[in-house]
C-alpha cells in the first residue's frame, strides 16, 4: 500500500513510517525538508498528483510548548486549520478513494474535564493555553466529517495522549514534557546542579503515550472496519502526575539532586485520562508499554543520542 505520511521526518511521524516500512507499506515521508510547504495548496496538490497515495497519515502541525502556542495563538490556529484545508481539497480532488489518519491531541477536550469521554469531547472548551491548538484539531474533525457527508473521503481520527519517547527533539524548548524533562535532568546530572527544575506544581495527572504505542496502534487504522469519523481515544484510563513522572525520570537518569517546582510555572489542564472504552472495544487486549520502562527506554536513547553528538 502507498502510504504518505505528512510530518514524515517528526517525533511520531518519524516513528510511524519507520513502523509502516517494517510493515512493507511503500512510504513517501514528507515535510518541508522534502520542499512541501502544507499551507500552499498547489504544493499540495503537486505532491498528491506525483505520490497518489492510498492512505495519508497526518502528523503534521505548526505547535510548540504552552507558552509557544499561547503567545502565537493566531498563527498556530491559522496555519494548522490551513494545513487541514489544503489536504482535504486537494485529496479529494485527486485522490478521491484515499484514506485519511488524524492523530489528534487529547488537548483538545474541554479543559475542566477529568476523564476524557469521546461523547463528551465538544461539551465545553479547551484549556485556554491551548485554545488556538485545540481548536485547530478540532477543526480537522470537523472538515473529515463534512468530506465524508459530501465526498464519501473516508477519515480515521483518533485523539492521542501526551506522547514522548525514542526519536524526539535534541532540543529541550520543542521536546514533548517528558522528553524535554529528560534532557534538562541529563544536563542537571552532568553537570552536577544541586536543585532540578520542574515547570508547574507537579500535580496535573496525565495519561503518557509511549511513541511506539501511538505508532503501533495509528499504523493498525487500515484493518478497522468501523466508522472512526468521530475520533477514538488512544488510551490506557490511567495516568501518572507530573511530579511522579519526575521522580521516576530522576531514578532512570540517576540524578542524586533535589526536584524543585517552580509554581510561576502554568500548570495547564489540571487532568487527562482517557477513557477506554470504545478503545478496547476496537483494539481488544493490546497492552502499553509500562510508564517507567518508557522512561527508561527513552533516556538510554536520550544518553546515546547526546554521546554521539558529542563525539562527532
Amino acid at each position: 500500500m502507498k502510504a504518505m505520511v505528512l510530518g514524515g521526518h517528526g517525533f511520531i511521524g518519524g516513528n510511524l513510517s519507520a513502523l509502516l516500512e517494517r510493515k512493507g507499506y511503500d512510504v513517501a515521508r514528507l515535510s518541508r525538508r522534502d520542499g512541501l510547504d502544507l499551507t500552499n495548496l498547489e504544493a499540495v496538490r503537486a505532491h498528491f498528483v506525483r505520490l497518489r497515495p492510498e492512505i495519508v497519515f497526518n502528523c503534521a502541525a505548526h505547535v510548540g510548548s504552552i507558552h509557544y502556542v499561547m503567545n502565537n495563538a493566531a498563527v498556530v490556529a491559522h496555519d494548522n486549520m490551513q494545513i487541514a484545508l489544503n489536504l482535504y481539497k486537494a485529496a479529494h480532488e485527486i485522490c478521491p478513494g484515499v484514506h485519511i489518519v488524524n492523530p489528534l491531541s487529547n488537548c483538545s477536550y474541554p479543559g475542566d474535564a477529568d476523564i476524557h469521554y469521546e461523547p463528551d469531547w465538544w461539551m465545553g472548551e479547551p484549556h485556554h493555553s491551548v485554545f488556538a491548538y485545540a481548536n485547530a484539531k478540532r477543526f480537522i474533525y470537523v472538515l473529515s466529517r463534512c468530506y465524508r457527508a459530501q465526498h464519501g473521503l473516508r477519515t480515521t481520527n483518533f485523539l492521542v495522549p501526551n506522547a514522548f519517547g525514542v526519536g524526539d527533539h535534541l532540543d529541550p524548548k520543542r521536546t514533548h514534557a517528558i522528553s524535554g524533562m529528560i534532557l534538562r535532568m541529563i544536563q542537571a546530572r552532568r553537570e552536577r546542579v544541586p536543585k532540578f527544575e520542574v515547570w508547574g506544581s507537579g500535580a496535573p495527572v496525565r495519561e503518557w503515550g509511549y511513541v511506539d504505542d501511538i505508532a503501533e496502534i495509528v499504523s493498525r487504522a487500515p484493518e478497522l472496519e468501523a466508522d472512526l469519523t468521530y475520533p477514538v481515544n488512544i488510551a490506557q484510563n490511567h495516568g501518572a502526575t507530573i511530579r511522579e513522572s519526575a521522580e521516576a525520570i530522576k531514578r532512570a537518569v540517576g540524578y542524586a539532586g533535589e526536584l524543585w517546582f517552580n509554581t510561576n510555572y502554568e500548570d495547564g489542564a489540571p487532568r487527562k485520562i482517557l477513557d477506554d472504552r470504545r478503545f478496547r472495544a476496537l483494539f481488544g487486549d493490546f497492552r502499553f508499554i509500562d510508564h517507567e520502562e518508557a522512561i527508561r527506554r527513552t533516556v538510554a536513547y536520550y544518553e546515546s543520542a547526546l554521546a554521539a553528538g558529542e563525539s562527532r
